[in-house]
């Protein structure tokens, strides 16, 4: 198991990958971190838990945009998502997304 180096947001970070999938991860994380960059600039600077919460939701976008070409779906709704939704539902899914995320942020930090 191979031990890897990334920067996101000007954080330092040290990840275990397979042998031989250093690069790879080093573009990965370039990319986020490069994103991560963007948001920064646009919204300026914002605690890690919001920016983690809107770099995901930027990042699933993009995901959703390429799966929905590569189906050759137009844009405006998740793929496979039914196009009804209930809000509340959401909204008690979003609060635990961010509870979660906020729990990965505190052990990153503390790593």
């Amino acid at each position: 198991m191979a031990t890897v180096a990334i920067t996101i947001n000007g954080r330092t970070h040290e990840l275990a990958c397979d042998d031989g999938q250093e690069e790879h991860v080093r573009a990965l994380a370039a990319y986020v971190d490069g994103r991560a960059r963007q948001l920064v600039g646009a919204v300026g600077q914002v605690g890690d838990t919001l920016l983690l919460t809107m770099l995901c939701l930027l990042l699933a976008d993009e995901l959703n945009e390429a799966r929905g070409a590569a189906a050759g779906q137009g844009t405006g709704e998740v793929a496979g998502a039914a196009p009804e939704f209930d809000a509340a539902a959401l909204a008690r899914g979003l609060d635990a997304l961010s509870q979660r995320i906020e729990a990965i942020a505190d052990r990153l930090e503390k790593a």
